[in-house]
């Protein structure tokens, strides 16, 4: 079994008890679909290849599976490197698994709670002593699950071998040092058991297939977080710009609104001011229709004049001197007053006058009356 597939089934074992054979049966589902090539190059197909030893001699196979394929037998002692040019380049790389015999090792069923999945080398680190006739220091050892049972329970086994057959199973002991990948056992059917009898620390230390890859596609993802975080920047900028100018023409329509509505309410308050002015004084048209009233058929007017809330009228009259007493008493005016002196005109008896009065707002029965009498 590959490191990859260690690593995920042991991360399948974490997620939660029971959990281990539906990521497994998940995971080996998905790389299915990977051919057989694909999964040889990234390290995923799980082929391995098996040194057995028999007496004098050591068969190579490949083995995937319930798979077994031949491939070389070379007489003992053999190195590595004869190892490497008697098989196929293809299979140069595929982790390399020493087998024991089924009579060199002992294999012991066991039953344990669910609670100890997580913790099986542990747990049985301690049951050695008990069922075997070996202590830990003496042999090597793993567990081989077998199943789960209705209850919850694990059903194990435990192997084990002596350390000595293990150290001495390929000669020359230095020249493998460090050149496997572990040690199995075969079965009844002298099929591998799929567990690694050989010590983590005197395993060959290989790099991950998926190490490279993984750093790549990790620096890939870094550089797309930064490309995509400084894209949303850029785009919030860019939003931050466009809402700056719509608000900066929304202010210069709002300031030229408001520079309209004052201009319209200053007219407005012109316009309130002169009606004001207008009310609080008598129309041109009243007053004449007024002086028409009260002035008699021996007085006439040369010019009358309105202006700044006064009125003043020169004329010619029969009568000058009691025009003050004529035209007081009226709505439209107060307090009339002959100006200068009076002049006689020439040829007649008529005196020219001039004469003011300050106007002020008539009053509505005034008003009212005054129309009725208009000719």
């Amino acid at each position: 079994m590959t490191a990859l597939r260690e690593r995920l089934d042991q991360l399948g074992a974490r997620i939660a008890p029971g959990a281990d054979g539906l990521w497994t049966w998940w995971t080996r589902a998905l790389l299915s679909w990977l051919p057989m090539r694909w999964q040889g190059l990234l390290g995923l197909s799980g082929a391995r290849l098996v040194l057995a030893p028999d007496g004098q001699h050591i068969d190579l196979a490949r083995v995937q599976g319930e798979q077994c394929l031949p491939l070389a037998v070379l007489p003992l002692p053999v190195t590595p490197e004869a190892v490497d040019a008697a098989v196929p380049a293809r299979d140069v790389n595929l982790r390399r698994i020493a087998l024991l015999p089924a009579n060199a090792v002992l294999r012991r069923p066991l039953r344990l709670p669910a609670a100890a999945e997580g913790r099986l080398h542990d747990v049985l680190r301690f049951e050695i002593d008990r069922q075997t006739p070996f202590t830990a220091a003496q042999a090597y050892f793993d567990v081989r699950p077998i199943g789960r049972r209705d209850d919850g329970q694990l059903d194990v086994e435990l192997v084990v071998a002596p350390r000595p057959v293990i150290d001495t199973l390929l000669l020359p002991r230095e020249a493998w040092q460090g050149q496997l990948d572990g040690v199995d056992a075969a079965d009844e059917a002298g099929m591998p058991l799929g567990v690694n009898l050989l010590p983590a620390d005197q395993r060959r230390v290989r790099r991950d297939p998926m190490q490279r890859l993984n750093r790549l596609l990790l620096l890939g993802g870094l550089v797309m977080l930064v490309l995509g975080a400084w894209q949303l920047l850029d785009n919030r900028r860019a939003a931050a710009a466009q809402l700056a100018a719509q608000v900066d023409a929304s202010a210069v329509r709002a300031r030229a609104v408001a520079a309209q509505r004052q201009q319209l309410q200053d007219l407005v308050d012109g316009q309130a001011f002169f009606a004001e002015q207008r009310a609080q004084q008598a129309t041109a048209t009243e007053v004449i229709n007024a002086l028409s009233q009260r002035l008699g058929d021996d007085t006439w007017l040369e010019k009358l004049s309105i202006e700044g809330g006064r009125m003043q009228l020169i004329g010619m009259s029969g009568s000058a001197s009691s025009l003050v007493s004529t035209l007081e008493g009226a709505g439209l005016w107060k307090t009339p007053t002959l100006t200068g002196v009076l002049q006689a005109g020439t040829g007649n008896s008529r005196e020219r006058f001039t004469l003011t009065a300050e106007l002020q707002a008539p009053h509505k029965e005034a008003a009212d009356g005054a129309a009725t009498h208009t000719p």
